[in-house]
């Protein structure tokens, strides 16, 4: 589906990512975690070939990204960067029917099938009855699902997030989650995004690959991760893993204070 072999990428001097190894599943979930400044957006921008790297190779159902053209990209896969901006007088309709211009290109018409795209993407993000409301008056996550939506109009396969939950408010991080969710357990869509909430990325992701300095220094299920020890280290913070239900996924439980910040204070009256 998805893969890369040894893949890094250079910013004059300093090298944000380094030898990152990834393979995809089909209807996969993968996480990228870690500090910020970790290479996890380089990483997402490396595998859908926004980034040219200096070494390794991005490979989409075994053909090598480097001889896609941008189009035949946008075919296969859909990325969602941080904060993406549009005009706010723009509906969501018009802003999704933006994600069909790698079928329809400059000159040809919309045909059946285009608006049969377009109507799935708005109904599958629960937007189809504010598919005329301009994006200035939907909510954060309305906003973000409407970015969702012209992702999916693509009708690409394989869906990079980039922080898809930052800055909204707790009811609408789950909104979003739970409609990556079922995309992949319902459309097959393979999703890898990079998330800054670990419980997040622990309770909806099959697999979590952890970095630090550009480099991955763990891939794998978050049981695994919760046992590692990596988690204190790599964020450099005291908490333990607690199992909310005997089924689910560990939970970080964090300190707020980070360990190699710990100091005795005397205060004075």
């Amino acid at each position: 589906m998805l893969s890369c072999s040894n893949l890094s990428i250079a910013y004059g001097s300093r090298k944000a990512l380094d030898g990152f190894n990834i393979s995809l599943a089909p209807g996969e979930i993968r996480a990228l975690i870690g500090p910020n400044g970790s290479g996890k957006s380089t990483a997402l921008q490396g595998l859908s070939g926004l980034v040219k790297p200096i070494e390794g190779t991005v490979l989409i159902d075994g053909a090598p990204i480097s001889a896609m053209t941008r189009r035949e990209i946008a075919h296969r896969l859909s990325f969602l960067p941080q904060q993406p901006t549009a005009p706010d007088e723009m509906t969501v309709e018009q802003l999704v029917r933006q994600g069909r211009f790698a079928h329809v290109g400059l000159f040809r018409r919309y045909v059946r099938r285009d608006e049969e795209a377009i109507g799935w993407a708005l109904e599958s993000t629960g937007l189809a009855g504010l598919a005329q409301r301009s994006l200035s008056a939907l909510s954060g996550g309305e906003r973000q699902r409407a970015w969702i939506s012209a992702a999916l109009a693509q009708e690409a396969k394989i869906l990079l997030l980039d922080e898809p939950t930052t800055f909204l408010d707790i009811g609408y991080q789950i909104e979003v989650l739970d409609l990556v969710h079922i995309l992949s357990r319902e459309r097959g869509v393979t999703v890898i995004m990079a998330i800054h909430d670990l419980n997040q990325a622990m309770s909806i992701c099959d697999r979590i690959s952890l970095l630090e300095k550009g480099r991955v220094v763990f891939d794998g299920v978050a049981a695994d991760l919760a046992a590692s020890g990596l988690i204190e280290r790599v964020f450099r913070v005291e908490g333990q893993f607690v199992q909310i239900s005997p089924d689910g996924p560990p939970h970080f439980d964090v300190h707020l204070q980070r360990r190699q910040e710990r100091h005795t204070s005397t205060a004075t009256a």
